[in-house]
């Protein structure tokens, strides 16, 4: 095998593989990626028998084959060429890759190809796409409610495929964040509810603009962008029924404008219970209260006014999980609406955006 390109055409693949081969070195094959080079092309594949991603792109070769070499060392090795470097790429016959570019020359020790695991192979016969930047809004809405337990079923997202919509759901059974985007071209035989892996999701994060287009068989999930295709196995498991958390008679509503109580949320927190981050929210007409108190530090007090209207409540939350939705939505005010003080909390956006927000968030006692 022998190729040459230009190192900026194939640095930011060989970083993108950089999140998805294992570092952990249980198999070490699987910190390796596989190079494939034939008719004009370059493949990359890289997995952790959990995700992977094939990416592919031109080049000039001159010699076809195949061949495993650590994904880290390449990439490092790239990365450290100067910009603008055409890089030749080529493997003797001791299994060794030569990397040169200039002066600079590398010997990397490779792994046969045929040690490398088989990674699935998509059909994308459905046509299922959907814009990046709005799926991309989508994650950014519930990554930070995925959990991580021993409950693998809550290490995801829900993902939920309808004629003309999309859905993204996840909990961490403290909170649950929904979002919904419509997609007017969708058009399914029957609905599709499956789980996506929340490394997955984040690999899915640093794609750019154009479609995701979405297959899947009976094991895996694969999302297409361009020239990158995303593998992930399903997580087989069922999902909590969500839509019976999400409460639907919290008639005590306050509205409040989103960057300022972002604010006062943040400085009341510096003087919360580390552990718990908990804040105190007095709800009174036309008005809310937050304090916070730390035995160790002191206590901090700060108050608002706010349209509400509703009965006078004392309640508590986690500060840190009321930051983590107000600073993914771009509204400029937001709903909280509550039930009493025991009660799950829903938090939404007042003006509906195009990507549909809603966040149960379950009180704790301070």
């Amino acid at each position: 095998m022998r190729f040459s390109i230009k190192k900026d055409n194939i640095l930011e693949e060989l970083q993108l593989l950089q999140g998805i081969v294992e570092k952990r070195n249980t198999m070490p094959i699987l910190a390796n990626i596989l190079v494939q080079a034939a008719g004009t092309e370059v493949e990359l594949t890289g997995t952790d028998l959990e995700v992977g991603l094939k990416t592919h792109f031109e080049a000039q070769i001159d010699e076809p084959g195949a061949v495993t070499v650590s994904g880290k060392k390449i990439f490092e090795i790239v990365k450290s060429l100067p910009d603008g470097e055409t890089v030749t790429f080529k493997e003797d016959k001791n299994l060794m890759m030569e990397v040169t570019a200039g002066e600079s020359e590398f010997k990397i020790l490779c792994l046969p190809k045929e040690d490398y695991p088989q990674v699935p192979e998509p059909k994308f016969g459905e046509r299922i796409s959907v814009p990046v930047d709005q799926f991309k809004t989508m994650i950014e809405r519930v990554f930070f409610a995925i959990a991580q337990e021993q409950r693998y079923y809550l290490n995801g997202a829900l993902m939920v495929l309808k004629n003309k919509s999309l859905e993204l759901v996840s909990t961490d059974g403290h909170r649950l964040s929904y979002t919904a985007k419509a997609v007017d071209d969708l058009s399914l035989p029957k609905e599709i509810r499956v789980i996506v892996a929340k490394k997955t999701l984040s690999e899915l994060r640093k794609y750019g603009g154009g479609s995701i287009e979405f297959d899947m068989d009976e094991n895996n999930l694969f999302f297409r962008c361009g020239h990158r295709t995303l593998i992930s196995r399903i997580i087989e498991s069922k999902f909590p029924n969500f839509e019976a958390v999400i409460p639907k008679d919290n008639t005590n509503i306050a509205v409040l404008p989103r960057e300022a109580f972002t604010n006062a949320i943040r400085r009341v927190s510096l003087l919360s219970a580390e552990r718990s981050r908990g804040i105190k929210f007095t709800l009174e007409k036309n008005r809310i209260r937050l304090f916070s108190s730390n035995p160790e530090i002191g206590e901090a007090r700060d108050k608002m006014e706010v349209d509400y209207n509703g009965a006078g409540l004392e309640i508590g939350f986690n500060s840190q999980y009321i930051l983590d939705f107000l600073t993914t939505i771009n509204s400029e005010k937001i709903r909280l609406e509550l039930k009493d003080e025991n009660s799950a909390a829903l938090l939404r956006p007042e003006t509906e955006e195009d990507v549909k927000s809603v966040y149960v968030l379950m009180p704790m006692k301070i």
